[in-house]
């Protein structure tokens, strides 16, 4: 907490969706604590971080643990990432021996501690992503403000006014989905799953076509590596596919929805 060292939630794992309640990773109970067996990949920071706290299984669900990343059976390979600026690493646990005190939490609280975890990491990978979305937008109005073709403005044609009318639209849904889903999330509302996967999946549907749009709009200079359009094109493919993609955002909301009309 003092900042002192680095930490990572070591939560997805190889060729699987998100599912971190879900882990493949095994505990296991010794004599002394447990052995943790498995592996963790696309873990941010994974190769910068002294700790990592570990989803796992054992015999009474998922559980989390605190285990140091030079603990012996631990290895860390970084892996290449799309994004110029994140890290991230593949950590791979071989009869890990950790203390009981390793362990986060009781096994009766996980679930909902997991749940809340995974909640505030995608409202605060959401709340970026409207950022970035009202940063290249600026970026792109002013662009065709000050792009002149034919003696006028690029603005001023109709084309572009209707594109950029579309973008501003996208963008303040995004906005406001993510506005509702931090509330929830904030207020530990019992929707909050469903407007957090609302948000997840919208902003992983439109904010790339949005990225995409303005460096359509920016022209050549566009898809040159000086221009920063690309850093943030790259940012917003990543967290498209990071903490469970569209899709699986979508099955989420259908689950839930299902659920609660079977109960009703």
């Amino acid at each position: 907490m003092s900042g002192a060292a680095v930490a990572a939630w070591a939560v997805d794992e190889p060729d699987r969706p998100f599912a971190p309640r879900q882990p493949n990773v095994i505990a296991t109970p010794t004599a002394d604590g447990y052995r943790i067996d498995g592996v963790k990949d696309r873990v941010e920071a994974g190769a910068e971080s002294a700790l990592l706290l570990v989803v796992a299984r054992d015999e009474d669900g998922p559980r989390q643990f605190l285990v140091p990343t030079d603990a012996p059976g631990v290895t860390v390979v970084r892996q290449r990432s799309l994004d110029l600026v994140k890290r991230y690493a593949r950590v791979r646990f071989d009869g890990v021996t950790v203390e009981a005190s390793a362990a986060v939490g009781s096994a009766a609280h996980m679930p909902a501690l997991i749940d809340r975890q995974a909640q505030i990491g995608v409202v605060l990978q959401c709340a970026e992503l409207v950022g970035i979305l009202d940063t290249v937008l600026s970026m792109t109005i002013r662009w065709v403000l000050d792009r002149h073709s034919f003696g006028r403005p690029l603005a001023s044609y109709q084309a572009i006014k209707h594109r950029l009318a579309d973008m501003k639209m996208w963008l303040e849904a995004c906005r406001a989905v993510t506005d509702g889903a931090v509330e929830d999330v904030a207020a530990r509302n019992p929707d909050a799953p469903l407007t957090v996967s609302a948000a997840k999946s919208y902003l992983g549907e439109h904010a790339t076509t949005l990225a995409q749009e303005c460096v359509q709009l920016h022209g050549g200079i566009g898809v040159t590596w000086e221009h920063d359009l690309h850093l943030f094109l790259r940012r917003i493919t990543l967290y498209r596919s990071m903490f469970g993609t569209p899709a699986e955002h979508h099955r989420a909301i259908y689950a839930r929805l299902r659920n609660a009309g079977s109960a009703a």
